[in-house]
Formats: structure tokens, C-alpha cells, sequence
């Protein structure tokens, strides 16, 4: 037979049993280790006993022990206000003995205002009072709310607080002021996923706070006080979050601040900014939403609404620096700039319409979304823009010996820096729609499959590099001697040749383009030859000395003294005009050699019987040696001239 006696608890026995039970459930709530899902079932059971004891010693209308007890609950709440240090500092102890007060304060408040008593003015006083504590504990709760965010704030880790300058973007520093002197430097730097940060997210408040935080918003949120803690939670979080971002040395800057910055500062800011934005919404803002989620997530939207309001103002204010620098000038040193902002911004895509999925962020996503059109638009623009620029750079004045102008190495270092982003410029110039025009493009050159499907981006890199021969050309007409004119020529179309040879341009332009330009820088150098040397060798043709036999030896002395003055003066400039590529340089003093040379040494030879080598004033091989000083850029003057001297 099994045993069916049952205990009989007498009224007090049951109240001193229910509160046992309720003080267990309070301590379990603060344990850090409890898992989510039995936290919730305890919540459940202290909502079932919460009014029991109150309601067991409200039954026989005894006012007097509620007046008593609200009595000593008050003492102790502001016996707790009156203390200088913190509840939760002074340990799990006092943190519960304050939540079961203040829990006791609530349930009396739920009696009062949901049962009928003898003595309702009585009642009503109490009711006043209840609600007096009631509001002298919220508030504490949100000071102890706020102290313990701050307190257990905790900092990233340092890979994250590091900043180099030269990393995380490309960049092209030289600026698009031409002068005649100016330099280009050869070098852009592309973005580099080497120093990307990892996508995790941070605990931005140390983990053994959150089950304190937790049962403090649990007891603001169900004495009705959600806003109050809404407001102390988004005060703290904003505060740390501001000084992330003063640690990361983010300005609050106006568009107006933004346009007028210098070039070097706007460089190195907007470098800044993708380093920041990238930290910010892949881990700060990852993390913050995490936290938000920690301790909120129980209480319906709150957890977003906080989330949005902490990170609202830290995610325009970078926007608005984005904004700023896409509405800026169309310079040509932005693109590269332009171009990693987009790219960035592409790239967290997805982390920001996860972290603003909700509809009370569409607002922050339509601004991310609207800034990332812009700065496309704006790259594009810009890059549309460079030929116009490569078109309108004229001169008054020759380009002085010749050389590469800095115009043609800005420029093909510039496109060629470009091919580094062709997935990106591609897709934008897709969206305008330039399929037609590419067609009609690809057609006049008539590409070789060889060189890869033809792109919109490709087409207009030819357009560039068309603009750039006009200008080149139109260049070329400023000098006034033939010869240099093609050796102007000669050095730039060698350099674009050598540029697209050496880089992925070769990709994009083709193989049949590099032959067609290859044989204009060739032609320009016989053109050269002719133009410096075919009157100096007219004299000392064969057919000449025959006409001039019966007087051959004055003859024979006037065309020596008519060489050597002719030589000696393209000895004199031709050694201040530059080739500044040692293997143009070689072949064409090689060629050179080779035509003179062996005209010369023709001449002596039929001329040796004739005259005595007094006439001769330079040999064979000191001609030739001369012939090595060509070409350098320092010119050497004919006083070097002398006999077995140079």
C-alpha cells in the first residue's frame, strides 16, 4: 500500500515556504552559468508565485502589515541611495537582497491595484507610496544598469587599434597638376585583403556582467520602466562607442571641411575612413548587435531600437564623409580613391543590410545604398573624364630635349594602374549602357581573339590613349628642327609600347595593337636618320668626287672641313637630346653608327691617296666613340674636338 498522508501548512508556514522558493529563483537568475532556456522557465514560476504571499496576507484586509512592510522596504532602498558605493560592487549578496525588495515593492503595487480593501483611502495612500519606492528604486537600477556597462566595458584587441597608412587601400599620390618639370611617380599601391580584419565580433562588456545586466532589465522592463532602460542602455553604449571612435581618431567633419581639405590631408583621411569603416560595421557594430542581443533580446524590439540608436549616429557621420568626397571635383587622383570606397562599401554589402535588417533600419541601409551608387557614379565620371583632361594639357613651348613628357608617364602609369580594377569599372560602365558604342569600337580595331573579349573599359582606355597620340602629336609640331621632333615622338611611343608590353595592358590593347605602334616608334627613328644624317652624308658620295677630278685634292679638303663642322654641330646638340631607354638608346646609336660609319670609312678610303692625314682630323674609330655621347642629355661642346682628345 503506498503511503497518501499529505502535510497541512498552516498560512505562515506557506509564506515562509513561497519566499524560499522565490529567493532560490532570484540567486539562480544571477548565477552566470545558467543556460537561456531554464533562466526562462524560472521567470515563468517566479510570475506564478510572485503574487501569492501577498495576496495570503492581504486576505483578511490586514493593511497595517502591508503599511509595515513597505515600511521596512523603504528603509532599505533608501538606506542603499544614501550609500556613496554601487549595490553590485558590494557583491551577488547585496545585488539580491536589493532585487527581492524591489521585487517585493512590485508585488505589493500588482495587490493594491488589483484588490478591493475596507479602507480605500487608506489604500490609496499606500499606493502612493508603493509607487514613490517604486520610482526611487527604478532609478537606482538605471545607475547601477549604467555603472556596470561602463565598469565592464572592454577594449579591442590591438590589431584592431593599429593604424598604417600605407595599407588597406591603393593609392595614387601624384597630383594632376602638369608642369613641364613635373615627376610621376611609378608606383600605385592596390588594396590588399592581407590586413582586412577577420569578420567576428568582440564582447564589448565583459561576459560575467551580462547575467547582472540581465536581471536588472528584466526588473525595469516589468515595473513598466523599459524606456528608462532603453535610454540608460543606449547613453552608455553611445558613450563607449564614441570612444572607439576618438581612439580610431575620427573627426565629425562638414562637407564644406571635406572639399576644402588639401589633397595630401583628403588622402590620407579617406585611407583612414575605409581602415575605420571596415572595423566598425565588420566588428565593432557586429559586436555591439551582439550585446544588444544579450541582454535584450526578452523584450521584443527593444534590442533593435537600442542597436539603432547607439550605432545611428556613428554610421552617418562616416556616410556623410563618403558623401562629401563623392560630390567632390572629378580629379584625376580621386578615381583610385573613389574606387576603393566603392569597392569597401561593395564589400559590406551584406554585413550592413544584416545588421540593419529590421525595418527600423531601412533607413541606414537606404543612405549605405544611396552612398555606393554615388561613389560609383563619381568614379565613373571621373574616369570618363581623364581623357578630356590627357586632351587639354597643351603647351606653348617644346618639351625641352625630347624625352618621355611626364604627360605620357602620368598617363600609362595612370591606365595602368586602372587594370587592377577592371571587374569594378566594367560593371559601372555596363550600367550606363555603353554596349553599342563598345561594338563599334571593337569593330575598327578588329581585334585578334588572342587579347581576350573586348570590354567597355578597354574601349575607353583606347579613347585615353588616342586622346594622349593627339596631344603628343600636336606637341611635336612646337619644335623647330625636323629631327627632333621624331625623337620626341620616337622616345613617347616607345614608352607606351613598353608600358602595355610589361602589364596586364597588354591584356586589354592586344598584340596587334603593340606591332602597329612598335612600327611607328621604328619609322619615327629612320625618320630621325634621315632628317639629322642623310645631308651630312650627301658630301661624301662617290658620284661627287668624280665630277670634281681636276681639282680633287682642294675638293677632297673642302668636303672634310664641310663633314666636320656638320658632324660637330649634331655632336654639339645631339648630345643634349635624351633617350632615356638604354636599349632605344643603344639601337639607335647603333644604327646610327652603322650609316655613318660606313660612309665614312668609304670616303677615307677613297680619299687616302689624295690627302695627307693632316685633312683627316678624326679617325674611324674616334667618329664612332663621338657617336656613343649621342642621345645622353647633357650636351658636350665642340672645343672637345681635338685630335685623338675628347
Amino acid at each position: 500500500m503506498g503511503d497518501d498522508r499529505s502535510v497541512v501548512l498552516t498560512s505562515d508556514q506557506k509564506g515562509h515556504l513561497i519566499a524560499a522558493v522565490q529567493h532560490i529563483m532570484k540567486a539562480l537568475e544571477l548565477s552566470v552559468s545558467l543556460p537561456d532556456d531554464l533562466r526562462e522557465n524560472l521567470a515563468a514560476l517566479g510570475t506564478l508565485f510572485s503574487p501569492i504571499s501577498v495576496v495570503n496576507e492581504a486576505k483578511g484586509d490586514e493593511m497595517s502589515d502591508i503599511e509595515q512592510r513597505l515600511k521596512c522596504i523603504q528603509k532599505k532602498i533608501s538606506g542603499c541611495d544614501s550609500k556613496q558605493s554601487m549595490i553590485w560592487d558590494a557583491g551577488p549578496d547585496e545585488a539580491l537582497d536589493y532585487l527581492q525588495a524591489v521585487e517585493e515593492v512590485r508585488r505589493i503595487a500588482q495587490v493594491l491595484g488589483n484588490s478591493s480593501f475596507h479602507q480605500p483611502r487608506k489604500q490609496q495612500e499606500l499606493v502612493n507610496q508603493v509607487h514613490i519606492i517604486l520610482h526611487m528604486a527604478m532609478s537606482r537600477l538605471e545607475e547601477e544598469f549604467i555603472h556596470i556597462l561602463v565598469k565592464n566595458k572592454q577594449f579591442f584587441e590591438p590589431e584592431f587599434m593599429s593604424f598604417r597608412s600605407n595599407e588597406g587601400c591603393a593609392m595614387y599620390d601624384e597630383s594632376f597638376e602638369l608642369e613641364e618639370d613635373y615627376t610621376v611617380e611609378d608606383a600605385v599601391q592596390r588594396q590588399s585583403s592581407h590586413h582586412e580584419p577577420e569578420v567576428y565580433s568582440l564582447d564589448l562588456v565583459h561576459p560575467d556582467a551580462v547575467p547582472a545586466l540581465k536581471a536588472i532589465a528584466n526588473m525595469l522592463v516589468e515595473s513598466n520602466y523599459d524606456r528608462e532602460l532603453c535610454l540608460a542602455f543606449i547613453r552608455a553604449r553611445k558613450e563607449a562607442l564614441i570612444e572607439y571612435l576618438t581612439i580610431l581618431e575620427v573627426e565629425k567633419l562638414s562637407i564644406e571641411d571635406v572639399l576644402n581639405m588639401e589633397w595630401n590631408c583628403s588622402n590620407c583621411m579617406i585611407r583612414r575612413w575605409i581602415w575605420v569603416l571596415k572595423i566598425i560595421v565588420r566588428v565593432y557594430l557586429a559586436s555591439e548587435k551582439r550585446l544588444c542581443d544579450k541582454i535584450l533580446r526578452d523584450f521584443g524590439p527593444i534590442s533593435m531600437d537600442c542597436f539603432l540608436e547607439i550605432s545611428k549616429a556613428p554610421m552617418m557621420c562616416l556616410l556623410n564623409f563618403g558623401d562629401a568626397v563623392a560630390i567632390g571635383p572629378h580629379t584625376p587622383e580621386k578615381l583610385f580613391m573613389l574606387l576603393n570606397m566603392y569597392e569597401v562599401l561593395l564589400d559590406l554589402v551584406p554585413d550592413v543590410n544584416s545588421l540593419f535588417s529590421e525595418e527600423v533600419g531601412c533607413f541606414i541601409r537606404t543612405e549605405f545604398h544611396e552612398l555606393l551608387k554615388k561613389l560609383g557614379d563619381s568614379a565613373i565620371a571621373t574616369f570618363l573624364g581623364f581623357g578630356n583632361i590627357v586632351a587639354s594639357r597643351t603647351s606653348k613651348n617644346p618639351f625641352p630635349k625630347g624625352g618621355v613628357h611626364p604627360l605620357t608617364s602620368y598617363c600609362m602609369n595612370y591606365i595602368n594602374a586602372l587594370t587592377a580594377y577592371s571587374s569594378t569599372i566594367n560593371t559601372l560602365l555596363g550600367n550606363k549602357e555603353q554596349n553599342e558604342s563598345v561594338h563599334h569600337f571593337t569593330t575598327s580595331y578588329n581585334r585578334g581573339g588572342s587579347s581576350g573579349d573586348f570590354s567597355p573599359m578597354t574601349y575607353h582606355l583606347k579613347l585615353i590613349i588616342s586622346d594622349l597620340e593627339a596631344n603628343l602629336d600636336a606637341r611635336s609640331k612646337l619644335y623647330s628642327d625636323d629631327a627632333l621632333k621624331h625623337i620626341f615622338l620616337m622616345n613617347n611611343t616607345h614608352y607606351m609600347v613598353k608600358k602595355i608590353q610589361g602589364s596586364d595592358l597588354l591584356d586589354l590593347f592586344g598584340g596587334e595593337w603593340v606591332r602597329d605602334h612598335i612600327r611607328k616608334f621604328q619609322q619615327h627613328a629612320t625618320s630621325y636618320q634621315r632628317a639629322t644624317w642623310s645631308s651630312i652624308l650627301f658630301c661624301l658620295r662617290e658620284d661627287g668626287l668624280e665630277h670634281s677630278s681636276q681639282n680633287l685634292r682642294a675638293t677632297l679638303k673642302e668636303v672634310f672641313k664641310s663633314f666636320n663642322t656638320s658632324f660637330e654641330e649634331v655632336y654639339k646638340i645631339q648630345t643634349g637630346w635624351l633617350v632615356s631607354d638604354r636599349e632605344l638608346r643603344e639601337h639607335l646609336r647603333l644604327v646610327t653608327s652603322q650609316r655613318v660609319i660606313l660612309a665614312y670609312r668609304a670616303f677615307i678610303g677613297r680619299s687616302s691617296n689624295h690627302v695627307g692625314d693632316k685633312f683627316i682630323k678624326y679617325t674611324v674609330d674616334e667618329l664612332e666613340n663621338f657617336l656613343l655621347d649621342l642621345f645622353e642629355g647633357t650636351s658636350k661642346s665642340s672645343q672637345n674636338f681635338r685630335k685623338g682628345k675628347r
